[in-house]
């Protein structure tokens, strides 16, 4: 499976879908210091600056997709500021909501896939219009609140994960909010493999953020660690999709 990570940060979100054995095809991250991160682990993917300028024409033209190479998954940790319990909570006021340039690229290339992630407070705001957008897109979506010491880690950091599969009928939205578990992806969310976890623990650290590869400590690498997607925690996410596609396990 191909996947366009938006919004990219260090790479966690990406690092996760390796593991399940999902391909990113292309990265969109604007921060030049994440940019060198995700060179030094991903050399061979492109990496584009400004998602209110990509499209799929931009992907096209680049090689990324073609005729016969499609994107089957978008990914993205979609900015958090205009959500955040920490911040002015500003909303769709604020102008670094960008949701609507994802759902943008979303409605262009029409993945069968759509993984988003943001902060708790998305919630309580938010989070109903973006099932309602990918809903009436003819997407059947469901939300999932993970916090990371669920997944072995020593702080919370309760994460929302927005997770959508195109049924390919145009329906009409519903704001309605459900933080849901059903049968299918929720048993692989909910199983744990004790050394299996442990395993991925180990390897996050040192290959993004203990020293990134010699980049030097700052308030650059504070800032992307900071906001970086805790890799553990969407890892059962792209499992699950992985099983589901492979007939394993129904959405």
């Amino acid at each position: 499976m191909k996947m366009l990570d938006l919004f990219s940060g260090i790479g966690g979100i990406s690092l996760a879908a390796d593991w399940a054995g999902i391909e990113t095809v292309a990265f969109c991250e604007i921060e030049p210091f994440c940019q060198k991160v995700l060179r030094k682990h991903w050399p061979d993917v492109p990496i584009f600056d400004d998602v209110t300028k990509l499209s799929k024409q931009t992907l096209t033209e680049a090689g990324v997709i073609d005729d016969e190479r499609a994107i089957d998954i978008i990914c993205g940790g979609y900015p958090c500021q205009p959500f955040s319990n920490a911040g002015k909570r500003a909303g769709t006021k604020d102008d670094r909501h960008l949701w609507p340039e994802m759902f943008r690229l979303i409605q262009e290339l029409r993945p069968t896939w759509v993984v988003g992630e943001n902060v708790a407070g998305h919630v309580s705001m938010g989070l109903g219009d973006v099932l309602s957008d990918l809903e009436s897109e003819g997407y059947q979506t469901r939300a999932f609140l993970i916090p990371a010491c669920a997944v072995g880690a020593i702080h919370r950091r309760d994460r929302v994960f927005v997770v959508a599969h195109s049924n390919n009928k145009h329906v009409q939205g519903s704001a309605k909010i459900s933080i849901q578990r059903k049968q299918g992806i929720q048993r692989i969310i909910h199983t744990r493999e004790d050394k299996e976890w442990s395993r991925r623990s180990s390897l996050f650290e040192p290959k993004l953020c203990r020293n990134l590869n010699g980049i030097p400590d700052g308030v650059d690498r504070t800032k992307a660690l900071g906001n970086a997607v805790v890799p553990q925690q969407i890892y059962p996410i792209f499992k699950a999709i992985a099983e589901i596609e492979r007939g394993n396990i129904a959405w």
